[in-house]
C-alpha cells in the first residue's frame, strides 16, 4: 500500500487516498519516517532484524542444509 500512496500521492494527495484505503494517514506517515530514520523503529522490530543477521550466518556456516530445529539449537 506503501508504494501505491507514493506512486499517486502528487495527484491525489495521501488523506484522500488512505480515506479510500483501510489506512490511516498517521500510519502511512509513521511508516514513512521510520523508513527515513531506521532509529525509530521499535525495539521487537530491531531485535528481529539482529536475529534474521544471526540466523542466516547460522544457517551459512553449515552449508544451507540445517532444519529450523538444528539453527535453533545451534543459536
Amino acid at each position: 500500500m506503501k508504494a501505491f500512496i507514493d506512486e499517486h500521492r502528487e495527484v491525489y494527495g495521501v488523506e484522500p487516498i488512505c480515506r479510500v484505503l483501510p489506512i490511516a494517514p498517521s500510519t502511512y506517515y509513521e511508516h514513512a519516517a521510520r523508513k527515513a530514520d531506521p532509529d525509530r523503529r521499535p525495539a521487537r522490530e530491531r531485535r528481529d532484524a539482529d536475529l534474521c543477521r544471526e540466523i542466516r550466518r547460522v544457517f551459512a556456516a553449515n552449508f544451507g542444509v540445517y532444519g529450523v530445529r538444528k539453527v535453533w539449537r545451534q543459536m
